[in-house]
């Protein structure tokens, strides 16, 4: 733990890095090429909906039934004809789940199923859920996902300025692509908890987003007054400096939607906890992923696209080729550093925290701490 703080520490004062902004078109292409798997699975396999989408009915058996879940549901499709979900609850009774039926026709698949499984057909519960039901559930989740990409906007290009807004905007849509496009290919039922695991994985996904940005914002104040860093290598800085912060967040949430989704949905066979687990986590490792590798590289971008960054950057140039090697940004395959070589030439202008070193001889021995 104390080299993963002093590996913090490191990289937020910019003596080491990661070039993360130089190496941008290698995550572009990355985030384009799963986003483009997401999409095709999409496509081909499609969304399993959940009954509460389609309509249906669903019968909740006795306790501690005989039968396996495999044979509860070959009994329920033989029945109706259609496919069947079956899942095994905690008390001990069975969910079956039949998706497209009708009252009269979920009568005669309950006689079935209680004649199959030998229990009295009283004891069998049935309840039909009817599809305008979850299609209002929809209509509502897409209501939500749009007022709340709408004040996202506005409020980062009230706080920050509209390119960021534009590239938190733009990781959002990634995370949410990846999200939903896993979901199909992995081929889990879409239910109401799905629905409600894709809206707060938004959140998550623009909490580093925004943390990047503050740090970005605040280094980047008088830019143009000085001669030593582009906007792209402050970008850099500004990741590095919250890298570590950034990890430790999104492994502490990932770690008890883990335990959910392997632990709850995989080995204890509750399946209704995949139905949110899955979103959040896959949500979760898609947002880290975004906020690091696309929203603050896509921002250098944009910014460097504008008059006064071009300028900027063709006077570092300048500056480093009269120079030398000393004003190139002290890395370990980045930017980063420390700013004791400036020559005495440079801007006095300051571009971000800076750290400068006391002397190690500086008042040793002397109460006060003074030169005589």
């Amino acid at each position: 733990m104390s080299k993963l703080g002093t590996l913090g520490a490191r990289l937020h004062h910019g003596e080491i890095g990661y070039d993360f902004v130089k190496n941008r078109k290698i995550w572009y292409g990355v985030s384009i090429l799963i986003t483009i798997t997401a999409i095709l699975g999409l496509a081909v396999r499609g969304l399993h909906m959940g009954i509460e989408f389609q309509g249906g009915a669903v019968f909740t058996t006795p306790k501690n039934m005989s039968v396996s879940v495999a044979t509860a549901e070959g009994y329920a499709e033989d029945a109706s004809g259609h496919d069947a979900i079956v899942q095994k609850l905690g008390d001990g009774t069975m969910r079956i789940q039949v998706a497209g039926i009708d009252t009269q026709t979920s009568d005669k698949i309950k006689d079935t199923l209680a004649e199959d499984l030998k229990v009295d057909a009283e004891q069998i519960n049935a309840e039909l859920v009817g599809p305008s039901w979850g299609e209002q559930i929809a209509n509502k989740a897409w209501q939500g996902l749009g007022i709340f990409m709408i004040l996202v906007v506005i409020y980062l290009a009230i706080a920050f300025e509209w390119r960021m807004a534009l590239a938190a905007f733009v990781a959002l849509i990634h995370d949410i692509t990846i999200t939903v496009g896993i979901y199909a290919l992995v081929g889990f039922e879409v239910t109401p908890g799905t629905v409600i695991g894709l809206l707060t994985i938004l959140g998550y996904s623009l909490y580093d987003t925004v943390v990047v940005f503050d740090s970005l914002k605040e280094q980047t104040k008088d830019i143009t007054k000085q001669t030593r860093w582009t906007y792209s290598e402050i970008a850099n800085r500004s990741i590095n400096s919250t890298l570590v912060r950034s990890i430790n967040t999104t492994v502490v949430a990932l770690l008890p939607v883990a335990g959910l989704l392997f632990i709850g949905g995989g080995v204890l066979g509750a399946g209704m906890l995949n139905d949110i687990s899955l979103s959040l986590f896959v949500g979760l490792a898609a947002g880290a992923y975004s906020s690091i590798f696309i929203a603050t590289p896509l921002v250098a971008d944009l910014k460097e696209l504008e008059p006064s960054m071009k300028s900027l950057k063709k006077r570092v140039m300048a500056k480093r080729a009269q120079g030398g090697d000393a004003e190139e940004p002290q890395t370990v395959a980045a930017a980063g550093g420390d700013d004791d070589d400036e020559p005495d030439d440079a801007a006095p202008a300051v571009v971000g925290p800076r750290s400068q070193p006391a002397s190690r001889t500086r008042g040793r021995g002397r109460p006060s701490g003074k030169r005589r």
